[in-house]
């Protein structure tokens, strides 16, 4: 028993179910969803990640628990969803990036990633041979027609869900055909030896194969814990990373996935070649290959030249031997530099000779004292009125001889010494521009 879900709910209980009011009578009643119908199969979602967060969150109990607890308008349920889910859904952006990791990718989370037991990482690979074959199938499918169909008649597909008539169909018990005949129009050229298995038959071999109940040994349960171990430390095959995230549902997985192979053997024991077949499938599910960005050769090119540029010597870049060393030239040069530097030197001792001598020696440093005493008159000015944030610098060369009577006044030029020194302290600022002297 299968159901297909599309993304727009083809009932009104939507995926899980739903209460919904009947127009007729006005009751409320419990509508049951896509995923309670096909308890005990399978259900299809397409376009998985087009649905909406409320969806997503309503079948995480499904696929945890196996069943969908309702409790609204007085109605409290619990419908049993033992189903299996076989999803579809597009990476981010609709391309598949090979370049980013497969979880970049998939872009969902991790808690509803989780439950699934496999993921297939499939890519539309453009390959002349494989799209011809596919072109070839799909023409083969709309030429064929079954013997017997007359023009017109819609297409039966077999299946006890569709078929919703009242009585029931009583076949012809004949000989069941284990191997499907050839046949040029439907199949194409025999190519191979193969041979394809009836429906009928296959239908048969699966409803034997669930109704087996295989045990597990204990050689598959070792082998299954140290699996489930190596994959928990793993984070990367190789060149290949994680499109699943592993967590203790991995060994639930393991554990399914040997017991189903167990039973397509028809095998009443899981053994240890069960456990390595589920080992196999899920490390071929959980990883998948991560390409690396490679460099055109046009910019290995570009690379390369510009490596070869700043090997070559530069005149304007001097190293530490160089700054340290006197630069050699040739002996043109060097006499042509030494006649210059003659002719300068000379041109120098004659302006200095011409200039006359500064009538007023530099100016000595500031003894502490007299520092100390500026810095007391510079609180005192700033202290005398309220709120006051600047001073001008006149003011003080006028007001600081005035201050006391003082052996050795003060000149502008100790005035402007003693600033400095308070400004390296930071105790003041002098703003040439409108000379001005802040408190800091």
């Amino acid at each position: 028993k299968q159901w297909y879900q599309r993304r727009v709910p083809i009932r009104p209980g939507g995926l899980t179910a739903a209460i919904t009011t009947d127009k007729d009578s006005g009751e409320r009643r419990l509508e049951a969803g896509a995923m309670v119908l096909a308890d005990r199969g399978i259900v299809c979602i397409d376009e998985f990640d087009k649905m909406s967060d409320i969806d997503r969150t309503a079948i995480h109990e499904v696929m945890e628990q196996g069943r969908v607890t309702i409790s609204k308008a007085g109605i409290h349920a619990k419908l049993n969803a033992r189903c299996s889910v076989l999803a579809a859904a597009n990476p981010v952006y609709g391309r598949y990036d090979e370049y980013k990791n497969p979880m970049d990718n998939i872009g969902m989370q991790d808690s509803l990633l989780s439950r699934f037991d496999l993921l297939f990482v499939v890519l539309d690979v453009m390959d002349p041979e494989h799209d011809a074959r596919i072109a070839e199938f799909v023409l083969r499918m709309h030429r064929y027609r079954n013997p017997g169909e007359q023009d017109g008649e819609p297409i039966r597909i077999d299946g006890d869900v569709d078929n919703l008539a009242t009585y029931e169909d009583k076949e012809e018990e004949e000989e069941m055909e284990v191997y499907v005949k050839h046949d040029n129009l439907l199949h194409g050229q025999k190519k191979n030896t193969q041979k394809l298995c009836s429906l009928q038959f296959l239908r048969k071999y699966i409803h034997v194969a669930k109704n087996m109940s295989p045990v597990l040994t204990r050689e598959a349960a070792e082998c299954i814990s140290n699996e489930y171990a190596k994959l928990r430390t793993t984070d990367n095959l190789g060149n290949k990373s994680k499109t699943l995230p592993i967590t203790a549902r991995a060994l639930e997985t393991l554990i399914r996935l040997s017991t189903a192979h167990a039973k397509a053997r028809m095998s009443k024991t899981v053994e240890k070649k069960d456990a390595e077949s589920a080992v196999e499938l899920v490390n071929f599910a959980y990883f998948k290959e991560t390409k690396r960005k490679t460099k055109r050769k046009k910019d290995r090119e570009e690379d390369d030249s510009d490596m070869e540029e700043d090997d070559e010597e530069d005149p304007f870049r001097f190293d530490e031997k160089d700054r340290k060393r006197p630069r050699t030239t040739t002996s043109d040069t060097a006499g042509d530099q030494e006649t210059m530097e003659t002719e300068e030197t000379e041109d120098r001792s004659q302006e200095t000779a011409a200039q006359p001598a500064d009538p007023t020696p530099p100016v000595e440093g500031v003894s502490e004292e007299k520092l100390e005493a500026f810095r007391k008159f510079i609180h005192e000015i700033f202290s005398t009125g309220h709120n006051i944030e600047q001073v001008p610098l006149d003011k003080i060369l006028a007001e600081v001889n005035q201050a006391g009577s003082r052996p050795d006044p003060f000149d502008e030029d100790e005035v402007m010494e003693c600033i400095n020194r308070m400004m390296e302290q930071n105790q003041v600022y002098l703003d040439m521009g409108t000379r001005a002297v802040f408190l800091i």
